[in-house]
């Protein structure tokens, strides 16, 4: 099948890339709804792993251990190079430093911070494998749901939406699982280690840091919770700032022809005065939270350092005690900052799991019968049986439809906007379970075939023409699997495609860009006429084929898709009536209904709802649209 599907464009994304907030702290993002279910359900994407996990674990653990143990002998070296030094400035015989045992101790310390690094190399390498197999099977999951999802999803979201699903949020699932769960149970062991560890020097030290830690948590939060609005502020402004960026760019040439540059130029000048206001209070408030901090621990190792001091005169404990109490206070204060951002990240993170697991769970398509009918030879007769339709359920918008459509007919369906004419080819291509009736293709109830086989039947051309980045000749063929050169020239030249193609500098090889804008819409048009002549189906559909070309072009086209008519059935879908004259049976359809059908003529000798549409368009002379 040759088809035409809409361009798809990502939906804006307000702001950057992250959240705003300030350094080092990272503000609370978007909560899950139900963080228990989802939690869980993520955890079990890791159970596979769950031998690699306990190999993490304990890489994580030693790693972190060699670290803390390292103040605690680094001590011992400065005692004993402190008890060398005073001992020969109190004039004691004998007395020395011992280079020896302090070199000793250095080279100890070497082998602990290489072997502390070795397994921290360790851990990251496998947590990288554990997070990227886990976002593979995610993906993978995620492809395989899309292919089986009815078109109601994709009606009912935003393309960005569903993007972002399947981009940013699993993004965001593995950069938690690579870093911050690796950084969670280093910061947790490295607390409790650090703990026991100043514990072991001086539970009264040790007091001392823990009482100034409530004063940091109340400085962040006091600061952040009245930074977080100005931060909320600076991404909207950064998000309307994007959009209208955006599209002011993306209709450029119509702000031009208008000429609303100075319009643009003060809407983009307001909300660029308000990124200002907003961005610069932010980062104010936010560059406090680090000098404050500082203040703080500061202030706490002022006491240490008085109270350690005291303690050493008092020889309660020695010099080097102290200043490993020194290290292991930096050591604590940094992790828990850590965990307390981490604990964020993963409320943002579950929130992102549950985005997927919501699409993971979305209604599926109608599984396809597993002894599914095929037509060997078809022939294109086509049958509406009592067919009842609505998108939803309390809207029906296609009541008891009835059409016998014989082999190779022309058949025209015209109506005013929302008639249900695009909705009657969505159901012949099943794109659309039926509510009630059925479609028979040959005699085989559409229902019964695979649906990649029934849509195999139908070559296509939308309105909406749909190119991907590529050459002129892989657009193509995307028409018809493995088709020869001398085959997509002659698909072309019976679109009058190939004098153009043949005009551009690298002809066929012409690579088209990703919006397809480096050739004229008209141009689209021929392309996507030559791939649905390349296909070669059974039955045709052409929604708005030639509207988007010039009149002259618009004959050549005809005359082609004439010729390509030829012992095909085709439904034409047009506003024109000019271009449905010749077609054996025209269906007339008002609100979802076939309200008259007949050839041309019978219909203008009705003098019905066709009729008046067709006086409407050439009582003056003047062709126009009629939906």
């Amino acid at each position: 099948m040759s088809e035409n599907n809409r361009e798809h464009k990502p939906a804006r994304r307000s702001g950057g890339g992250h959240p705003g907030g300030p350094p080092g702290v990272v503000m609370p993002g978007e909560k899950a709804k139900d963080f228990k279910g989802s939690l869980k359900r993520l955890v079990r994407y890791l159970g596979p792993r769950k031998v690699k996990l306990m190999f993490i674990l304990l890489m994580a653990i030693l790693s972190t251990l060699f670290s803390i143990v390292s103040p605690k002998i680094l001590g011992k070296a400065t005692t004993k190079l402190f008890e060398g030094i005073m001992g020969k400035l109190n004039g004691i015989d004998g007395a020395a430093v011992d280079f020896d045992y302090i070199t000793q101790i250095l080279l100890v310390l070497a082998g602990l911070y290489i072997i502390s690094a070795m397994f921290s190399y360790a851990q990251q390498y496998l947590m990288a494998g554990v997070a990227q197999k886990v976002v593979l099977d995610m993906r993978t999951q995620i492809n395989s749901k899309l292919s089986r999802l009815p078109l109601k999803y994709f009606d009912s979201k935003t393309h960005g939406e569903i993007l972002s699903r399947a981009t940013n949020d699993v993004d965001n699932i593995s950069t938690t699982l690579q870093q911050s769960l690796t950084q969670l149970i280093t910061s947790v062991v490295t607390i409790v280690g650090v703990i026991v560890m100043m514990l072991t020097i001086s539970p009264w030290l040790t007091l001392i840091t823990i009482v100034t830690l409530p004063l940091s948590i109340l400085v962040v939060k006091g600061v952040a919770s009245r930074s977080q609005k100005y931060f909320m502020g600076q991404q909207k402004s950064l998000g309307d700032l994007n959009g209208h960026v955006e599209e002011m760019y993306t209709g450029h040439k119509i702000v031009k022809a208008f000429g609303r540059e100075e319009q643009s130029m003060k809407d983009f000048d307001e909300i660029n005065e308000k990124l200002y206001h907003s961005g610069w209070k932010a980062q104010f408030l936010s560059g406090m939270i680090m000098p404050l901090m500082s203040l703080v621990s500061n202030f706490g190792y002022v006491l240490v350092c008085v109270v350690g001091g005291i303690f050493v005169t008092n020889k309660t404990i020695t010099i080097g005690d102290v200043q490993a109490f020194i290290q292991y206070t930096r050591q604590f204060s940094m992790p828990i900052a850590q965990t307390a951002n981490i604990a964020n990240v993963i409320q943002s993170t579950i929130a992102s799991a549950e985005r997927v697991f919501e699409l993971l769970d979305e209604e599926e398509e109608i599984p396809e019968l597993q002894n599914a009918k095929t037509i060997q030879y078809p022939q294109g007769a086509v049958q509406f049986e009592h067919v009842k339709f609505g998108y939803k359920e309390d809207a029906i918008l296609i009541e008891d439809m009835n059409i016998d459509v014989r082999p190779g007919q022309t058949i025209a369906i015209v109506g005013p906007t929302g008639a249900g004419k695009t909705t009657l080819i969505n159901l012949l291509m099943r794109f659309y379970e039926l509510n009630d009736g059925a479609i028979k293709i040959d005699g085989v109830n559409i229902a019964d075939m695979k649906r990649g086989d029934l849509r195999s039947k139908f070559g296509m051309v939308l309105q909406d023409t749909w190119l991907f980045n590529g050459t002129i000749r892989d657009n193509i063929a995307y028409g018809r699997e493995g088709a020869t050169e001398a085959e997509i020239i002659e698909a072309s030249k019976a679109a009058h495609a190939d004098h153009f193609i043949r005009t551009l500098p690298d002809g066929y090889k012409t690579v088209l860009n990703e919006e397809a804008s480096n050739i004229s819409q008209g141009q689209k048009q021929l392309l996507t006429i030559a791939r649905a002549i390349l296909a070669n189906p059974s039955i045709l559909i052409l929604d708005e084929a030639t509207s988007s070309v010039d009149t002259r072009t618009e004959i050549h086209i005809q005359k082609a898709m004439n010729e390509l008519m030829k012992g095909r059935t085709s439904f034409v879908i047009a506003h024109r009536l000019s271009t449905i004259r010749d077609a054996d049976l025209i269906l007339v359809m008002n609100h979802g209904s076939v309200i008259e059908k007949g050839n041309h003529e019978e219909l203008l000798k009705q003098d019905g709802f066709y009729a008046d549409l067709y006086n409407s368009q050439f009582s003056k002379g003047i062709q126009q649209d009629v939906g």
